[in-house]
């Protein structure tokens, strides 16, 4: 989820492939093993980032300290600030981080599907599963959006997760199985609406009602999609 452009750069959200471990432009070209200093600059922010997730969904960002996060992860502050900026920067890294997981893991749902329909409502089914996890939800769908702002929010949503989208869409509409329409601003749609079927759960009383609702209307959706 990070990118720098050498060890002395801090994490730019936004910035790295979905799904990697952060990287370091300080690293040495193929066929040679990597420095120390950008070894171990990648192993602090590992350290920082697995700390720092399981401290967030544990109790929230708002109650969650950077010197809690650096003892959990066994580094100095001087040596977070040298990664991050802020705890919010730290924060927007873990958001971009289980994003990529939670969106993989619906990718892998939707992989098991018989045709591109049942892909693509294996692939909603999916999210909302892997989104309902407590911790999870409080870092996506609590936190993120009051701490990063709705327009970030949505902006890193819509990068990591439109591709994999478009690609579902256009795999169907080229099978036959999906009616033909454009697929970029299709997708903008279903992102968005998966993405208020989750929040729409998360911030549900009775999050089992909200679930049975939220399915019928996603396979409503799906259908209302066919060819």
């Amino acid at each position: 989820m990070m990118h720098t452009d050498s060890t002395n750069v801090k994490f730019k959200p936004g910035s790295a492939s979905a799904g990697r471990p952060p990287s370091t432009s300080g690293s040495a070209p193929a066929g040679r093993p990597p420095s120390k200093k950008s070894a171990q600059s990648e192993a602090t922010q590992r350290k920082l980032l697995r700390a720092a997730r399981r401290l967030f969904a544990k109790h929230g960002y708002a109650k969650v300290g950077t010197e809690e996060i650096v003892r959990a992860a066994g580094v100095t502050r001087g040596a977070l600030y040298h990664q991050f900026a802020d705890k919010r920067e730290l924060f927007a890294a873990v958001f971009e981080e289980t994003e990529a997981e939670l969106i993989a893991e619906s990718a892998r749902r939707a992989a098991h599907a018989k045709d591109p329909v049942e892909a693509l409502r294996g692939g909603f089914l999916g999210w909302l599963d892997a989104c309902s996890e407590p911790g999870t939800q409080r870092i996506v769908l609590v936190d993120a959006p009051a701490v990063l702002g709705w327009e970030e929010w949505r902006e890193i949503g819509e990068r990591l997760g439109l591709g994999v989208t478009m690609a579902a869409l256009q795999a169907g509409m080229d099978a036959g199985a999906l009616a033909p329409q454009p697929v970029r601003p299709l997708a903008h749609v279903v992102v968005g609406a998966i993405d208020e079927a989750a929040l729409y759960i998360a911030r549900a009383e009775d999050q089992e009602t909200a679930r049975a609702e939220m399915t019928q209307i996603l396979d409503r959706l799906v259908d209302s999609l066919r060819a």
